[in-house]
């Protein structure tokens, strides 16, 4: 009868084809638009970059470390030290003040005094008394370490910026781990100097407070390495030399060339520039995280060249303050 399907075949059932029809069809794939592709690479090259330059200055800030209290406990002083790093420093980066195109403005030899006096010669004569009075790794300890929490508890007073439970939890291993270091250290070695750890922890803090505001400001790493250096050695060269603080002529020939080439062309130059790169790639927060590798590095380091081997419980407490660093340069939560 008409209206019937015939015996042994189906009947086709309204839409049933049809829903075949899309089920076979291939799933769309999902593609990045192009213009949104090249930022993204972008990105991530500057992302590598920054930690690239991160890298350069730990192993740069590590060897510092040794090298400064190598000489600072032999016959070369502080002041000797300060001169070599910025007298040099000031000779190599001075054609970034003042070729053509690189020549910063004048408000910015006003932010490069400031720059100067956070990171340039108070920084490495606090440092530099520090590890007078400490050892190699107790310094590569305290400072590098104490930078990321200063920097974290001035941003969230000054600048409203949310650290997150993470960070402050990472800040508490710090400070720990740091005592426990000072407290091992003691055992071992003897009280630490009270004026060596104080000087260290009061590097710490004007280091922090640059970096927060060299990402803040307007100025390039180079630019900003140059001016440290030539501001530092204006306003030190007069005093060294009226003075007679400087025991340059006693030391031998070799040790003046290896602070020379380390104090000015790698730490004045390099590492200061790497670090400044790494900041403006990476933001304060991911920068500081890098530097958490300087203390195990520095201890490692401070065994062949001082003699200076950590306690069992000197290298556990080191443990734990790069842990909680780590767990500091997380990123900080969106307001």
């Amino acid at each position: 009868m008409r209206g019937f399907p015939a015996a042994g075949h189906d009947a086709p059932v309204p839409g049933k084809e049809e829903a075949k029809t899309r089920t076979r069809q291939p799933t769309p794939s999902v593609q990045i638009p192009e213009e949104r592709r090249a930022p993204l690479a972008g990105r991530l090259r500057a992302i590598l970059a920054g930690f690239a330059w991160a890298a350069l200055a730990v192993a740069i800030f590590s060897g510092w470390f040794v090298v400064t209290r190598f000489s600072v406990t032999r016959v070369l002083t502080v002041w000797d030290v300060a001169l070599l790093r910025f007298g040099v420093g000031a000779v190599l980066l001075s054609p970034i003040l003042f070729l053509p195109g690189s020549r910063p403005r004048a408000r910015a030899w006003r932010e490069g005094l400031l720059f100067s006096l956070l990171w340039g010669l108070p920084f490495v004569l606090l440092v530099a008394l520090g590890l007078q009075l400490t050892s190699a790794a107790q310094a590569a300890s305290i400072t590098p370490t104490m930078m990321p929490v200063f920097a974290g508890a001035f941003a969230a007073l000054f600048l409203r910026q949310r650290q997150g439970r993470m960070r402050w939890a990472g800040y508490l291993f710090i400070v720990a781990g740091l005592c426990a270091l000072v407290a091992a250290g003691a055992a071992t070695h003897g009280t630490a100097s009270p004026l060596g750890v104080g000087a260290l922890i009061l590097a710490a803090a004007m280091w922090a407070v640059y970096t927060l505001l060299f990402r803040r400001g307007g100025l390039t790493p180079l630019q900003s390495a140059a001016l440290i250096c030539a501001w530092s050695a204006i306003l030190f060269l007069p005093a060294y030399l009226l003075l007679g603080l400087g025991r340059l002529a006693q030391a031998p020939p070799a040790e003046i060339a290896i602070q020379a080439v380390y104090q000015g062309a790698l730490m004045s130059g390099v590492a200061l520039i790497a670090f400044n790169r790494s900041v403006s790639l990476l933001g304060p927060g991911a920068a500081t995280a890098m530097i958490a590798l300087v203390p195990a590095a520095a201890s490692l380091l401070a065994i062949p060249a001082l003699g200076e081997w950590p306690s069992p419980t000197e290298a556990l407490a080191i443990g734990g303050i790069v842990l909680g660093l780590l767990l500091a340069a997380r990123p900080a939560p969106s307001s």
